[in-house]
Protein backbone atom coordinates (compact mmCIF):
# COMPACT_ATOMS: atom_id res chain seq x y z
CA UNK A 1 0.00 0.00 0.00
CA UNK A 2 1.00 3.24 -0.87
CA UNK A 3 1.69 5.91 1.80
CA UNK A 4 0.12 9.04 0.14
CA UNK A 5 -3.16 9.42 -0.01
CA UNK A 6 -4.96 10.40 -3.57
CA UNK A 7 -7.41 13.27 -2.83
CA UNK A 8 -10.10 14.59 -5.16
CA UNK A 9 -12.95 16.81 -4.63
CA UNK A 10 -15.98 16.25 -4.18
CA UNK A 11 -16.99 15.01 -7.89
CA UNK A 12 -17.52 12.02 -10.05
CA UNK A 13 -18.33 13.17 -13.09
CA UNK A 14 -19.72 9.84 -15.09
CA UNK A 15 -18.94 7.69 -12.20
CA UNK A 16 -21.88 5.72 -10.28
CA UNK A 17 -21.05 6.04 -6.50
CA UNK A 18 -22.48 3.46 -4.40
CA UNK A 19 -21.77 3.80 -0.42
CA UNK A 20 -20.63 0.65 2.10
CA UNK A 21 -19.87 0.50 5.54
CA UNK A 22 -17.26 -1.61 7.07
CA UNK A 23 -18.74 -4.46 9.28
CA UNK A 24 -17.01 -6.86 11.09
CA UNK A 25 -17.16 -9.82 8.22
CA UNK A 26 -15.06 -7.39 6.15
CA UNK A 27 -12.39 -6.84 8.39
CA UNK A 28 -9.06 -9.64 9.01
CA UNK A 29 -7.09 -10.29 11.87
CA UNK A 30 -5.31 -7.16 11.41
CA UNK A 31 -8.32 -5.27 12.12
CA UNK A 32 -8.27 -3.65 8.07
CA UNK A 33 -10.30 -4.86 5.35
CA UNK A 34 -8.88 -8.34 3.51
CA UNK A 35 -8.15 -7.86 0.38
CA UNK A 36 -10.30 -9.53 -1.52
CA UNK A 37 -13.35 -8.00 0.01
CA UNK A 38 -12.82 -4.63 -2.08
CA UNK A 39 -13.63 -6.94 -5.10
CA UNK A 40 -17.14 -7.62 -3.42
CA UNK A 41 -17.22 -3.63 -2.69
CA UNK A 42 -16.82 -3.25 -6.60
CA UNK A 43 -19.39 -6.25 -7.36
CA UNK A 44 -21.68 -4.46 -5.66
CA UNK A 45 -21.44 -1.47 -6.76
CA UNK A 46 -21.07 -2.88 -10.52
CA UNK A 47 -24.50 -4.50 -10.19
CA UNK A 48 -26.42 -1.37 -8.47
CA UNK A 49 -24.53 0.46 -10.87
CA UNK A 50 -26.51 -1.81 -13.79
CA UNK A 51 -29.54 -1.37 -11.79
CA UNK A 52 -29.63 2.01 -11.74
CA UNK A 53 -30.10 1.88 -15.88
CA UNK A 54 -32.41 -0.92 -15.72
CA UNK A 55 -30.78 -3.50 -15.90
CA UNK A 56 -31.50 -6.40 -13.70
CA UNK A 57 -28.99 -9.36 -14.12
CA UNK A 58 -31.30 -12.26 -13.09
CA UNK A 59 -33.96 -10.67 -15.49
CA UNK A 60 -31.56 -10.42 -18.00
CA UNK A 61 -30.53 -13.81 -18.20
CA UNK A 62 -33.92 -14.92 -18.27
CA UNK A 63 -34.72 -12.48 -21.38
CA UNK A 64 -31.66 -12.90 -23.11
CA UNK A 65 -30.38 -16.26 -22.58
CA UNK A 66 -26.64 -14.32 -21.52
CA UNK A 67 -24.86 -13.20 -18.37
CA UNK A 68 -21.97 -10.88 -17.42
CA UNK A 69 -18.72 -12.77 -16.11
CA UNK A 70 -15.47 -11.08 -14.42
CA UNK A 71 -12.85 -12.10 -17.19
CA UNK A 72 -10.18 -10.25 -15.89
CA UNK A 73 -9.54 -7.27 -12.54
CA UNK A 74 -6.38 -5.83 -12.13
CA UNK A 75 -6.45 -3.74 -8.10
CA UNK A 76 -4.23 -1.43 -7.02
CA UNK A 77 -4.12 -0.67 -2.80
CA UNK A 78 -3.29 2.70 -1.37
CA UNK A 79 -4.49 2.73 2.01
CA UNK A 80 -6.65 0.37 4.36
CA UNK A 81 -10.20 1.07 5.43
CA UNK A 82 -11.12 0.02 8.71
CA UNK A 83 -14.18 -1.45 11.07
CA UNK A 84 -17.28 1.54 10.85
CA UNK A 85 -15.62 3.36 7.67
CA UNK A 86 -17.78 5.00 5.08
CA UNK A 87 -16.61 3.82 2.20
CA UNK A 88 -18.01 5.40 -1.53
CA UNK A 89 -17.18 2.28 -4.38
CA UNK A 90 -17.50 3.83 -7.96
CA UNK A 91 -18.04 2.35 -11.20
CA UNK A 92 -17.43 3.75 -14.44
CA UNK A 93 -17.36 2.63 -18.04
CA UNK A 94 -14.29 2.66 -19.57
CA UNK A 95 -14.15 0.51 -22.43
CA UNK A 96 -16.96 -0.85 -24.37
CA UNK A 97 -16.49 -3.70 -26.61
CA UNK A 98 -18.97 -5.95 -28.87
CA UNK A 99 -18.35 -9.16 -26.27
CA UNK A 100 -16.83 -7.27 -22.98
CA UNK A 101 -17.30 -4.08 -21.24
CA UNK A 102 -14.46 -2.65 -18.69
CA UNK A 103 -15.00 -0.80 -15.94
CA UNK A 104 -12.78 1.52 -13.64
CA UNK A 105 -13.68 1.56 -9.95
CA UNK A 106 -12.70 2.80 -6.97
CA UNK A 107 -13.52 2.41 -3.36
CA UNK A 108 -12.59 5.93 -1.34
CA UNK A 109 -12.71 6.77 2.21
CA UNK A 110 -15.03 9.89 2.81
CA UNK A 111 -14.34 12.47 5.61
CA UNK A 112 -15.90 15.55 5.85
CA UNK A 113 -16.04 17.23 2.43
CA UNK A 114 -12.79 15.06 0.77
CA UNK A 115 -12.51 11.82 -0.35
CA UNK A 116 -9.32 9.52 -0.11
CA UNK A 117 -8.90 6.92 -2.57
CA UNK A 118 -7.89 3.70 -1.03
CA UNK A 119 -8.16 1.61 -3.69
CA UNK A 120 -8.71 1.42 -7.31
CA UNK A 121 -8.70 -1.22 -10.79
CA UNK A 122 -10.42 -2.26 -13.33
CA UNK A 123 -12.74 -5.26 -13.60
CA UNK A 124 -13.19 -6.48 -17.56
CA UNK A 125 -16.66 -8.58 -17.79
CA UNK A 126 -17.61 -10.64 -20.63
CA UNK A 127 -20.74 -11.40 -22.23
CA UNK A 128 -21.55 -15.69 -22.35
CA UNK A 129 -23.92 -17.83 -23.51
CA UNK A 130 -25.57 -18.84 -20.02
CA UNK A 131 -26.35 -22.42 -20.98
CA UNK A 132 -22.51 -23.16 -22.71
CA UNK A 133 -20.14 -20.06 -21.04
CA UNK A 134 -18.77 -19.67 -24.34
CA UNK A 135 -18.31 -16.17 -25.22
CA UNK A 136 -21.21 -14.29 -27.16
CA UNK A 137 -21.72 -10.66 -28.59
CA UNK A 138 -23.36 -8.62 -26.09
CA UNK A 139 -27.05 -8.03 -27.21
CA UNK A 140 -27.55 -4.03 -29.11
CA UNK A 141 -30.28 -3.23 -27.20
CA UNK A 142 -27.84 -3.64 -23.76
CA UNK A 143 -25.07 -1.57 -25.48
CA UNK A 144 -27.52 1.18 -26.13
CA UNK A 145 -28.24 1.76 -22.63
CA UNK A 146 -24.84 1.40 -21.86
CA UNK A 147 -24.15 4.52 -24.37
Amino acid sequence: MSATPHEFPHEFRHEFVWPVRVYWEDTDAGGIVFYANYLKFFERARTEWLRSLGIAQSQLREETGGMFVVSETTVKYHLPARLDDELLVTAALSQKGKASLTITQRTLARAGHTETVLCEGTIRIGWVDAATLRPARIPPTLLEILQ
